[in-house]
């Protein structure tokens, strides 16, 4: 297995001589959308690693972003491409292919380990060749496919004329009257359609816009991405899974002290206001203990709500297990609740079943812990949707995502008692039986506030589709325009929330390690340069 990167210029290590590409890599270097089958060459600073990979993952955590919040495919084209601009965009044309390709195959270091992360990587990076291959011109999509080899061919003229009648049929029920007029007159050049293996376009079957035959799907040129993205999905899975056995098994013993939490970092990165940064969150000292039962009851998400007021929760048992602590506890401290108001609030609720020292000596270490005062003083920072979805309670906790484990029947109870309109309650409740668990809980924000939700919902204090800081803003906006203030200490909380904090990035202890010895490419490159990691600094 050829490696992506080989970093010399450490200790007595050999440095790596340039290798001069290939005629074939130096072709598809011509094209700006890649198969990634091509070692990225030259020098790599260790700045530049992991910057390029956090640009790339902004692009595909957007991209996931747009289908949490219910995207269709056709839908998400232009969004996906603004993403990309944003983020991937550098000085010339060379250099940003240089960058897409390097931060692709970092992304593909990150995101081997596991099957979930493999499956998640997949599912966005397959979106985004999509879009790009479709703002392609037809010309740059045939050299593209002519560059990478891809074994699909036009329809000569005899086959095409014994499906004519058919493609056009299609094209109509499609909706595409124009379209089939043109076929049926014969206005349409023959090589428009492909003839490929039914099971290579499984999407377009599966929606029903190709003519089948024999086993056999005729797509047409305007459907070629979902053509091309098949042989592009197919090589970075085997990829992923002979990369995740290289990292095991060789390169990540051999730098567990540098490479190995570099990498492993990224596919834990939060990308969201950094709350462990009393500065950068700006909200230290905006909601005190006693606002609670309020909030709970005007903003809170039902994963939260749940965990406070239902008759098995917090405020009547007056006790959570650790898990549903931690869940609580840091949501609160992302809206801005500070230690010492956290303190007064556990030792108030719990004070039933653990009085005095007994609160003390159990539970106070824990509160502490999760604002960095104890322990590795690590500040941790709220969970994520995903973290919360990913969640098993077991009997007798209340933790985790409602829409995900409750009955049909306690989720509705549950919602019923947020005050969520009848009709929402029904639709959260049916995303919520498909699995569309944050779409459920954009239903249920809806149903209680009165308005859409048109940024959906992706994390609890999250500053962009925050289900926490977008109902705080709503009621502000109502309050002021009844002629009072904004919501006071809680609704500057949200405030500050919603202005969005930096994503996190390593101090100069982290930016100096190297990476040696990383994996990639979809295939054997043999006559494919390897790139030299330069230290910097």
């Amino acid at each position: 297995m050829a490696t992506f990167l080989d970093a010399g210029a450490v200790g007595k290590r050999p440095v790596l001589r340039d290798v001069q590409p290939t005629s074939r890599a130096a072709a598809r270097s011509k094209v700006a959308l890649s198969m990634y089958t091509d070692l990225p060459d030259g020098e790599i600073a260790i700045e530049e690693f992991e910057r390029f990979a956090m640009d790339r993952l902004r692009v595909l955590k957007g991209i996931d972003d747009l289908k949490v919040k219910g995207f269709r495919p056709d839908q998400m084209q232009e969004k996906v491409i603004e993403l990309y601009e944003k983020h991937m965009s550098a000085s010339s044309r060379e250099e940003r292919q240089r960058k897409d390709v390097v931060s692709h195959f970092v992304l593909r270091l990150a995101y081997c380990r596991t099957e979930d992360l493999r499956r998640w990587l997949i599912a966005q990076e397959c979106d985004l060749f999509r879009a790009r291959f479709r703002e392609m011109l037809p010309s740059e999509q045939k050299a593209f496919m002519e560059a990478n080899e891809l074994p699909f061919r036009p329809l000569g003229r005899p086959d095409f004329e014994e499906v004519r009648e058919q493609l056009a049929a299609v094209a109509a029920s499609l909706g595409q009257a124009l379209a089939s007029s043109a076929l049926r007159r014969g206005d349409v050049p023959h090589d428009n359609y492909y003839k490929v293996p039914f099971e290579q376009v499984p999407d377009l079957v599966g929606g029903r816009k190709v003519y089948l035959q024999a086993g056999y799907a005729y797509v047409s040129k305007d459907q070629m991405s979902s053509l091309v993205v098949q042989p592009f999905r197919a090589a970075l899975s085997k990829a992923l899974v002979v990369t995740a056995r290289r990292w095991a098994a060789v390169v990540a013993p051999e730098e567990a002290d540098r490479l190995t939490p570099v990498v492993e970092s990224l596919s834990q990165r939060y990308l969201g206001p950094d709350y462990s940064d009393p500065e950068k969150r700006g909200v230290v000292g905006t909601v005190s203990a006693g606002d609670i039962p309020r909030l709970v009851r005007e903003s809170f998400p039902l994963c939260m709500a749940s965990m406070y007021q239902a008759s098995w929760a917090l405020h009547d048992s007056h006790h959570l297990k650790h898990e549903g602590r931690m869940q609580f506890g840091l949501f609160l401290k992302g809206i801005g609740l500070p230690l010492e108001e956290a303190i007064r609030f556990w030792r108030t609720e719990m004070a039933p079943v653990a009085p005095g020292e007994k609160f003390d000596k159990q539970y106070l270490y824990n509160v502490r812990h999760n604002y960095g005062k104890e322990g590795n003083r690590k500040d941790y920072t709220p969970y994520t949707c995903m973290k919360i979805i990913g969640s098993t309670p077991g009997v007798g906790q209340v933790h985790g995502c409602p829409y995900k484990t409750f009955s049909q029947e306690s989720l509705r109870a549950a919602l019923a008692r947020l005050q969520v309109a009848p009709t929402k309650i029904e639709e959260a409740c049916n995303k919520a039986k498909a699995g569309h668990f944050q779409l459920a809980c954009a239903a249920a924000w809806e149903g209680k506030h009165g308005c859409a939700c048109d940024t959906g919902i992706n994390h609890p204090n999250q500053a962009r589709a925050c289900y926490y800081a977008e109902s705080r803003r709503v009621l502000d906006q109502e309050q002021q325009a009844a002629g009072g203030q904004p919501g006071g200490q809680a609704g500057a909380a949200a405030a500050a929330a919603g202005t969005g904090g930096q994503p996190y990035t390593p101090g100069p202890q982290t930016a100096t390690r190297q990476l040696q010895n990383a994996l990639g490419s979809n295939g054997p490159q043999p006559d494919s340069a390897p790139a030299k990691m330069q230290r910097v600094g």
